[in-house]
């Protein structure tokens, strides 16, 4: 697997499609719900895409549906060996006063930690520059 991180709007998708030659039908968008309903399906991906985006909007539906993201990936772990996962690093910036986003953020951290000890690469992308963290 192949984890992809960054801050929003930092190109990141830019450089899993260059990389990767990735068309649209080969990635699955992951969605969170709307706030205060929930994930009517429950948090659910399809590892069949050859790439994951918005994997911090996956964590957002097991915050609100009670379900720990990091177990979650740990129980679908042959599914994604070969993906390209990325998601936005949202730990920077202060703290939020709401649980639900307190929540998310803890969540989200703990998920990336799992992921980038499990990935047999990782890159960080700023500025739409790559930088390899392992």
């Amino acid at each position: 697997m192949h984890l992809i991180f960054g801050g929003a709007y930092q190109g990141k998708l830019d450089y899993a499609k260059e990389r990767y030659r990735l068309e649209e039908r080969d990635i699955f968008f992951c969605r969170a719900g709307k706030e205060g309903e929930g994930c009517p399906s429950g948090p659910e991906i399809d590892f069949n895409k050859k790439a994951v985006v918005r994997l911090e909007e996956f964590v957002l539906c097991c915050v609100r549906s009670g379900v720990e993201a990091k177990e979650y990936l740990k129980e679908h772990r042959e599914e994604w060996e070969e993906s390209v996962v990325l998601c936005t690093d949202i730990s920077a910036g202060i703290v939020p006063y709401e649980r639900e986003m307190r929540d998310w953020r803890e969540m989200v951290g703990r998920t990336l930690t799992y992921l980038g000890k499990e990935a047999k690469e990782v890159t960080r992308v700023f500025c739409g520059l790559p930088q390899k963290i392992k």
